[in-house]
């Protein structure tokens, strides 16, 4: 007799919000609320809704638009509803724009086409692709995940993206090469927080070849079944539902395969507070905050924090047998 357990961090596919009622509910809220009042606010609805000073109208502008929404992956569910579109596209970390939380409206300065996309370092040939020839070639699909800030909050997003096991197919790396270190774009003419010279530019992060190809490493373009916008990463982002937040490069240009482990961006300013491994752990406190909970965006509730952010059964097995290494900051 099969008998299938159910994974801790699992719960019904019908306790996430599905896209189309998602959708409907907006068309409803908008149907109702339509009146002189509400049409000359409509802009204003439509930037805080999501994230863009000019709302959905961009995701008509992006030549990806047409991929979204993709088929969600049923394998990777939730244990919490979705967080609110508009909460997610607005409570952002983008330290290339600035230090505070409310960056999206700065990061609309980023231009996204063209885009190009560079893998070199140990590969069998190096290639420089534009996004949209690259989103050509990658299986797209929705992936409902946790996200861990390491400042002790938490959402749950649907991502769309591929897995980054396509990815690093598509890269060819030598089998010398152990990592994967990932770059983001360079540019302070448009993202003024680049200008701060106390930051190692252009922002730098990696993981193991192990880590870059387990099942849930998944590279973001989209989430909410659209484009990615902008302050969220956008064309090109990580996402790695095990680690803290930061681990999750945005807006990425560069991937180099390399046998030396990357110096990552955070783990140069302060590598007593922030590691290379930075896997979700509520034993190990940050040096200035507990681990311990975590603040579930858009409600008042704090929740306990699980070790590896609870995807523990995916990925806990990367790590056995590593000695001498602070693991999880």
């Amino acid at each position: 007799m099969l008998i299938k357990r159910k994974r801790g961090w699992e719960l019904k596919e019908s306790a996430a919000t599905p896209d189309r009622v998602f959708h409907q509910r907006r068309a409803l809220i908008k149907a109702v609320a339509a009146g002189p009042l509400v049409i000359a606010a409509a802009p204003l609805l439509a930037t805080a809704a999501c994230g863009d000073e000019d709302g959905e109208a961009t995701a008509g502008r992006d030549p990806s638009a047409r991929l979204y929404p993709a088929p969600r992956n049923p394998r990777y569910r939730l244990d919490r509803p979705l967080t609110d579109k508009a909460l997610a596209t607005t409570y952002n970390n983008f330290y290339e724009f600035g230090s505070h939380k409310q960056i999206w409206r700065d990061a609309q300065a980023l231009p996204i086409r063209p885009w190009t996309v560079t893998v070199d370092g140990m590969v069998e040939k190096p290639i420089t692709i534009a996004i949209d020839d690259l989103l050509k070639r990658m299986p797209l699909e929705e992936r409902l995940y946790r996200l861990r800030c390491v400042e002790a909050w938490s959402m749950a997003v649907p991502w769309s993206g591929f897995a980054m096991q396509a990815f690093v197919d598509f890269a060819r790396p030598l089998s010398a090469a152990q990592y994967v270190r990932m770059e983001t774009f360079l540019d302070p003419d448009v993202a003024p927080g680049q200008k701060a010279f106390w930051y190692p530019w252009p922002y730098v992060e990696g993981l193991t070849i192990a880590e870059a190809t387990n099942e849930l490493a998944f590279l973001v373009t989209g989430v909410y079944g659209q484009p990615l916008p902008k302050q969220n990463g956008a064309p090109l982002r990580l996402a790695v539902p095990w680690k803290y937040g930061f681990k999750s490069i945005k807006s990425i240009v560069r991937f180099t395969f390399t046998d030396r482990r990357p110096v990552t961006f955070w783990e140069e300013v302060q590598p007593r507070e922030y590691g290379f491994w930075a896997n979700v752990n509520p034993e190990v406190p940050h040096p200035r905050w507990s681990q311990a909970t975590e603040r579930v965006l858009g409600t008042d509730e704090r929740v306990p924090t699980r070790l590896y952010n609870g995807y523990g059964e995916f990925v806990a097995h990367l790590y056995k047998g590593v000695a001498g290494e602070r693991l999880f900051m």
